[in-house]
């Protein structure tokens, strides 16, 4: 079964708290402080496998998880770094984020890799929150909790040359004349289900992989037909063979069929729009010698678009390898292609680092509730019994940001705050 789209939940490792601890040493007794950092939580690591061809394993495995990092110990000694979760996927793998639809890689080549969730940072020990006025600090710093995101991931086939064309054209039989692909040839009037992927071994050595896209229909660029999933196939071929059927035995119009898998193509992307493209007028083996003229006239009107047009049969091989002579030139020609997808940076597991606001405040049964994914780090650096400890607390209120946005909202003195299930009053 050919899988080429699922949805995984991945999780990055927690950072370790740091540790509040004091030298114990002989004739020392009043040591300083000697709290270890936290260990930092392991990365997800998505790592290109040639060996892979689908994305089936990710069907009975939709959760991934990295290992945390060790809390800090005693005598300054920092917890181990959690160990990076390596996931393989297969080349041509497009990582979508689920919630913003937005790409985080698009993996090609063999042994690429890609950080696509970040591990937490290790907390701080107390050891780094001694000054000349507090020797003796009994808080340390909790550690970040790794990023967490849900994504999709879109398998593309890495074809050099893609077959366009409606149903019934002729593609697959194409592609079987070509290539020791074997795909099922019928008269299907609605499409192939999957893409069939085959090599072409020409002259000289000469070889590149050939994809029969799927049967694109009107409307494919809104999902009809299944086009959306149809389309991803054909976004990294550097060449495009547009496969007509010159004999119009279904009473097709060929120029007609041109223009509206094009415009599809236009819809969808105009970037995938503008690759090479090349046109196949098939099945002349089917057409009377009193109709050829009209043929003729078919393939003047496409070369005045623009378009380089060969007259070949599928089913005979008849002038097959002039085309393919030509589309080794070409691919030759156009070398490298670039990517028609912009990946976005992974964002830091800590967003306030980034100075971005990364807690909401609201206001219920005349209490404060500040929530966020910090909150749980920050409540844990905190040591309520020690005043050193809660006015670092409160500087890092201010910090953040969260001290001014209570002000925005009206607190005023006395009122409640509740951070997780700590409450204090507020004072300023």
């Amino acid at each position: 079964m050919f899988i080429d789209k699922v949805e995984v939940y991945l999780k990055a490792g927690n950072g370790g708290h740091g540790a509040v601890a004091f030298r114990r040493e002989k004739y020392v007794p009043d040591g300083g402080p000697a709290g270890g950092d936290g260990g930092r939580g392991g990365d997800v690591i998505f790592v290109v496998d040639s060996g892979l061809r689908t994305l089936m394993d990710f069907r009975y495995k939709r959760k991934h998880v990295a290992q945390n990092g060790e809390n800090g110990g005693n005598s300054k000694m920092s917890g181990k770094d959690g160990k990076d979760l390596i996931i393989k996927v297969p080349p041509g793998t497009l990582v979508k984020d689920k919630e913003s639809g937005r790409i985080i890689a698009d993996l090609v080549e063999t042994g690429e890799e890609k950080v696509i969730a970040k591990g937490g940072k290790g907390g701080r020990g107390n050891q780094h929150f001694a000054t000349s006025t507090r020797q003796a600090p009994r808080f340390a710093e909790g550690g970040v909790v790794g990023q967490e995101r849900s994504v999709v991931l879109e398998l593309k086939l890495l074809a050099d040359v893609g077959l366009l064309g409606f149903p019934n054209v002729g593609k697959s039989t194409f592609l079987a004349a070509v290539t020791k692909a074997r795909p099922k040839i019928a008269d299907y009037h609605f499409t192939t289900l999957t893409p069939n992927l085959g090599v072409v071994q020409w002259k000289g050595g000469n070889s590149f992989v050939m994809a029969d896209i799927p049967g694109i229909i009107e409307g494919a660029h809104q999902g009809t037909g299944l086009g959306h999933q149809f389309l991803r196939h054909v976004e990294r071929t550097k060449l495009l063979i547009h496969v007509l059927d010159a004999s119009g035995i279904e009473g097709r119009d060929p120029i007609e069929d041109f223009d509206t898998i094009n415009g599809e193509l236009i819809k969808y992307n105009e970037k995938l729009a503008q690759r090479r493209q090349i046109v196949a007028l098939n099945k002349i083996d089917l057409i009377p010698e009193e109709e050829q003229e009209e043929t003729w006239g078919i393939k003047r009107q496409l070369e005045e678009k623009g378009f380089e047009v060969y007259l070949i049969s599928a089913a005979t091989k008849k002038d097959i390898d002039k085309l393919l002579d030509r589309v080794i030139e070409l691919l030759d020609e156009i070398g490298e292609v670039p990517s028609i997808f912009e990946e976005e940076e992974i964002e830091d597991s800590l967003v306030a680092q980034q100075g971005e606001k990364n807690f909401t405040v609201r206001k219920e049964n005349n209490q404060y509730m500040v929530e966020g994914p910090d909150m749980e780090r920050l409540i844990h650096s905190v040591n309520f019994e020690d005043i050193d400890s809660i006015r670092y607390f409160q500087r890092m209120l201010r910090k953040m940001g969260i001290i001014e946005e209570l002000e925005k909202m009206g607190i005023q003195d006395g009122d409640i705050v509740a951070i997780l299930d700590i409450e204090f009053e507020f004072f300023h």
